[in-house]
């Protein structure tokens, strides 16, 4: 028995045990009702909130299916915190995100967890503008916000993924989406570009925090079962409860799917859960413990023709070498809150040990321990009888990849071709000032400095010493305004810088790093300006931005062959857009005209990029290859106050884009038609059942960039053909 299988076997017997521990305090004693979300002077309102039922405050959620920030007048020494001190509730997320003056958003799970098979994090996102996710195998996904990563033909960068403010990227940059649970979160904030601040806004793309429930949320304990097309079924339950001052939360789920292509099986194993520890009513710590078990085949990239003609093929040396990505991995950490009057400090540390098994072109074996902290102060207080909001914090991210790389025998290692010992350090301090110099009006400036260190020790000196270090000083300041017109309305606009570093895997030619200070990888450099509005009202959302990028040094796979990417430094590239979200209500009171109408509910979210080379010596001012131009989501749902709801769906890419730097070869436009319908009132049952691609029409979901392409390249990664899902949860 593997000593990894006997790791995760530990953990999930762990994690039983947790389970049934939190289930035994949670039904000792009555669930203590501590404070709800309050939006002004929430000091003197705490008792009057605390007596709020959770049943009702879940179901506000529900009906409400906010994807963007809802503005709500600003309300000076707002400090109040919910059930919980360490994690904020949907409404007070949305109401801190808000204070942003740029592209910001909360996706709650009831946007997507009770409607959908949600199975990669393409269903999480599906309509927040700006963000391109297209699934690939498995879990993994190409994920693109805002333009940023779009020639990553493997793994991520350029986006940097959190765990309840955890990292989940590596220490260099690199992400993976296999240890994201779709199951697992009660919200999701997304923060485009340089509005990631707070996490480091050393990238293009920005950040995106998936947060956890814990055991003072309402309907704690659920079970769900899903299953559909291609052999997908998966299991997921949870528990949790509090009792007195402590109060826990786990959840666990486990799926298989035989795969849509060849060579695409795999399944999943992951739990996530989390013990908190109210001190006193200021003071709360709470410990987190995410593990995951994946085992995923690669079917691989293949030709245009094979693509749209043979979408089940997988390519051929794929399966020669039984090519796979596996990853076990355990993640442990900290995190306090304390507050004051004014003033909330938020503290915490974290430790991840994770086990990349990766047979490709080469068996990669790849250990990885992080490990960091953070201290975050947000005080939010009149000065002069004007509101003052700062906010400032440091994070610490480090690690350590112990890297070998053996050939590949048909999917079993063979001999040793590389070995190093790869050291990554970033420190990165923020701050960022909201000044209310009118009461609905604030200027908003901040900067982050990050300090960044690359270190390699080759211990494979066969064919020299390959070993460099190298550092990074980069400042990204932003400034901005932002003004709530009315309670529902707002409008903002800022610039900001951003700063990306490279990471060790830049490179696919050789083991040597790409950066060491004798060769000419940069970090990639952005200015962004931003623009827009965004507000909420009872049958009205909607968002609308538009922005500018102009880069220097864009990381690039400018020269690559065979689809392997090939880091370089573009010279200056722009990356512009438009990103619009609408919701709105049309025919109300079709067939039930109560105090609650049913009602036609349409949901778009339409991006268009424009991303271009500027005056390149070589490709001149082509376009940049990987996304499409116009990107349109759209769903049309009759919905009933009895909570059920049916109707339509849209994918729409209505141009081809390129795929190689040369402008030489595209992908082929697309439509994609969906229907789904379920009831979901609120309660504690909900049931779903979902077509995708019923019209089976077979298309190009994601694809691998390189610098000049021709019809032979192996570039395309073909979407899923029709496909049906069914689920059924319990909670309570």
């Amino acid at each position: 028995m593997s000593s990894a299988f006997m790791r995760m076997r530990s953990v999930m017997l762990a994690s039983a045990a947790v389970l049934v521990s939190v289930s035994a305090f949670a039904q000792t004693g009555p669930q203590p009702s501590l404070p709800a979300v309050t939006v002004d002077a929430p000091q003197q309102q705490r008792a009057a909130a605390a007596r709020q039922p959770q049943r009702s405050a879940a179901r506000a959620t529900r009906a409400s299916r906010v994807r963007n920030p809802a503005p709500v007048a600003p309300q000076a020494s707002d400090q109040a915190r919910g059930p919980s001190l360490t994690v904020l509730t949907v409404q007070q997320a949305l109401r801190d995100i808000q204070q942003t003056p740029g592209g910001v958003a909360i996706v709650p799970a009831e946007a997507y967890k009770n409607s959908t098979v949600a199975n990669t994090i393409k269903d999480i996102l599906d309509y927040v503008p700006g963000v391109f996710a297209q699934p690939k195998w498995g879990d993994d996904t190409r994920l693109s916000i805002r333009g940023s990563s779009l020639s990553r033909n493997f793994h991520l960068r350029g986006v940097q993924l959190y765990m309840d403010g955890i990292p989940i990227n590596t220490a260099d940059g690199y992400g993976d989406f296999q240890e994201i649970d779709p199951t697992a979160y009660k919200y999701v904030a997304v923060y485009k570009g340089g509005n990631a601040l707070q996490f480091g806004a050393n990238s293009l793309g920005g950040a995106i925090n998936f947060v956890t429930p814990t055991g003072r949320d309402p309907f704690v304990n659920g079970v769900s079962i899903d299953g559909g097309a291609f052999g997908f079924r998966r299991l997921q339950a949870n528990a949790g409860g509090a009792n007195g001052p402590w109060d826990g939360f786990l959840t666990a789920s486990t799926q298989a799917t035989d795969g849509f292509r060849d060579h695409s099986d795999g399944h999943a194993t992951r739990v996530s859960g989390n013990v908190g520890y109210q001190i006193s009513p200021d003071i709360e710590t709470r410990f987190y413990l995410n593990a995951n078990e994946v085992r995923q085949r690669i079917p691989g990239s293949v030709t245009k023709a094979s693509a749209l003609n043979s979408p089940e093929t997988a390519a051929a040396g794929n399966i020669a070498l039984d090519q796979q990505r596996n990853i076990d991995t355990v993640r442990l950490a900290n995190k306090t809150t304390i507050r004051f009057e004014n003033t909330t400090v938020d503290v915490g540390a974290f430790g991840l040990d994770r086990h990349l098994m990766h047979p490709i072109f080469q068996w990669l074996d790849y250990r990885y321990q992080d490990y960091g902290g953070f201290a975050k102060v947000t005080d939010d207080r009149n000065i002069g009888g004007f509101r003052n909001v700062l906010i400032a914090g440091v994070n610490v991210v480090n690690g350590q990849i112990d890297n070998k790389q053996y050939a590949n025998v048909a999917g079993q290692k063979g001999a040793l071709l590389s070995s190093s010992i790869d050291n990554s350090k970033n420190t990165s301090l923020y701050l960022e000032d909201s000044f209310y110099f009118l009461p609905t009006v604030a200027s908003v400036a901040g900067t982050q400095f990050l300090h960044a260190t690359r270190n390699r020790a080759d211990r494979f000196l066969v064919d020299g010493d390959q070993s460099g270090s190298t550092s990074f000083d980069l400042w990204s300041p932003k400034a901005g305004l932002l003004w709530n017109i009315d309670p529902t309305w707002q409008a903002f606009g800022n610039i900001s810088r951003s700063a990306e570093v490279p990471s060790f895997g830049e490179s696919s030619s050789g083991p040597g790093i790409p950066f060491i200070p004798f060769t000419s990888i940069r970090p990639q450099r952005a200015t962004t300006y931003e623009l827009g509005t965004r507000g909420k009202r009872p049958d009205l959302t909607w968002e609308l931005t538009g922005y500018r990028a102009e880069i220097k040094d864009e990381l690039l796979c400018l020269y690559s062959a065979f689809g392997n990417c090939n880091v370089t430094n573009a010279d200056r590239t722009v990356h512009q857009g438009i990103e619009a979200g609408l919701g709105i209500a049309f025919f109300k009171g079709l067939f039930d005209a109560g105090p609650q109408p049913d009602k036609l509910w349409l949901n778009l979210a339409y991006t268009l990029n424009d991303f271009r080379f500027d005056n390149d010596a070589r490709f001149g001012n082509n376009q940049l290859p990987g996304a499409p131009r116009h990107y349109l989501r759209a769903e049309l749902l009759y919905k009933n106050s009895n909570g059920f709801y049916i109707g339509p769906n849209l994918e729409w890419v209505p141009q081809a884009y390129y795929v190689d730097s040369a402008n030489t070869l595209t992908t082929e436009p697309y439509a994609l038609l969906g229907l789904k319908a379920g009831v979901d009132n609120g309660g504690p049952y909900s049931i779903y059942i979902e077509g995708r691609n019923l019209t089976n029409k077979a298309y190009i979901a994601s694809a691998s960039i390189i610098d000049r392409a021709n019809a032979g390249s192996a570039l395309f990664e073909p979407g899923s053909g029709r496909a049906v899902y069914a689920g059924v949860k319990a909670r309570w």
